[in-house]
């Protein structure tokens, strides 16, 4: 029984990653996103050509140049000439 609860936990734990939304920088310089979640806000760099995973459970971004998306968790952003769209 113990075991089966591990490794539901388990599924659990690797599905809800795989539901965070997503970030990739094609751009040759890093570029910053500010991710406001459950009242709490980070500034995220991503490097050229990084992908980022974060956002699990829904947030605003704030995109490279200004514009504020809202995220459910499941999309990706593409930041292209300092601009953000979602994917």
């Amino acid at each position: 029984m113990k075991r089966t609860l591990l490794a539901f936990a388990a599924v659990l734990a690797s599905a809800a990653a795989a539901l965070a939304a997503s970030a990739v920088n094609r751009d040759g310089d890093p570029r910053t996103i500010t991710v406001t979640e459950g009242g709490s806000q980070a500034d995220i760099t991503i490097g050229p050509g990084e992908t980022i995973e974060f956002c699990p459970a829904g947030c605003f971004v704030t995109m490279p140049n200004g514009d504020r998306e809202v995220l459910t968790g499941t999309e990706t952003i593409e930041i292209t000439g300092g601009r953000g769209r979602i994917r």
